[in-house]
């Protein structure tokens, strides 16, 4: 689905591809999530690496990008990095390296200390936004502070968006879904979560006092469009404002 003239979202799939950085772009992988959920106590099967590499391989293929922005929260633990982040953010990079792919990681509220693998791993890693372009990219736990020369889009995860539709027995379904609208007059584009146990924070039925990212507190979610990612393709539902209720 051709979102401008210059940003694709890829069918079927939580990836955006901007053609003229040659870049596919997603957020929010969280690896080593079922080892931090197995520490707590909570057993969960190992699938989130193998679904992520399987998307992004799709992607690549598709596209011919050379190069991964990975618009924050690589890994999932706040802390340190864990053995288990460590051995999942190996075997991606070693996927990458092997695509060649460049990755590039604008860093989220749970990457912290990445930068020291940031070398071995040839991972550039950015602050908390990183103008790329003619883009601006920004985790979305912060505000982004607009450069004088004005992007032409803002680009941001972190709120893992979704819609939750009940149909008429009562049964409930949710979807990933991209977020598009305007943030100070410039297009904003935010990406749902690629972890496969990241499935959302439901849009449609939450007001913006409850959403995490704070860019929210500041911009009429009620006007920007839900694309739907799901069952193998991309949909735009249209305005949040008109799946309220569904």
């Amino acid at each position: 689905m051709m979102l401008t003239n210059d940003v694709e979202l890829l069918e079927g799939m939580r990836i955006a591809f901007i053609k003229s950085l040659n870049s596919i772009v997603a957020s929010d992988f969280h690896l080593g999530y079922e080892g931090a959920m197995t520490k707590s106590g909570v057993f969960v099967p190992k699938v989130n690496l193998s679904k992520i590499i399987e998307s992004l391989s799709a992607a690549i293929s598709t596209t011919g990008a050379n190069r991964l922005i990975i618009v924050g929260d690589l890994k999932h633990d706040f802390s340190d990095i864990e053995t288990d982040e460590f051995n999942e953010l190996h075997d991606l990079m070693a996927f990458l390296k092997q695509k060649k792919v460049a990755p590039v990681l604008i860093k989220g509220n749970h990457d912290n200390f990445v930068e020291r693998y940031s070398e071995p791993f040839k991972l550039l890693v950015c602050g908390k936004e990183a103008d790329i372009g003619n883009y601006l990219f920004f985790h979305g736990d912060e505000l982004p502070e607009i450069p004088s020369n004005r992007p032409t889009m803002l680009v941001m995860g972190q709120e893992h968006p979704a819609i939750s539709i009940t149909n008429r027995v009562g049964k409930r379904e949710k979807l990933r879904c991209f977020l598009y609208g305007e943030y100070k007059k410039l297009p904003l584009l935010v990406l749902p979560a690629m972890g496969y146990f990241s499935t959302g924070t439901d849009v449609n039925t939450r007001n913006k006092q409850q959403l995490l990212s704070p860019i929210f507190k500041r911009t009429n979610i009620d006007r920007m469009h839900a694309i739907a990612v799901g069952y193998g393709s991309t949909i735009d539902f249209g305005e949040v404002s008109k799946l309220r209720g569904l």
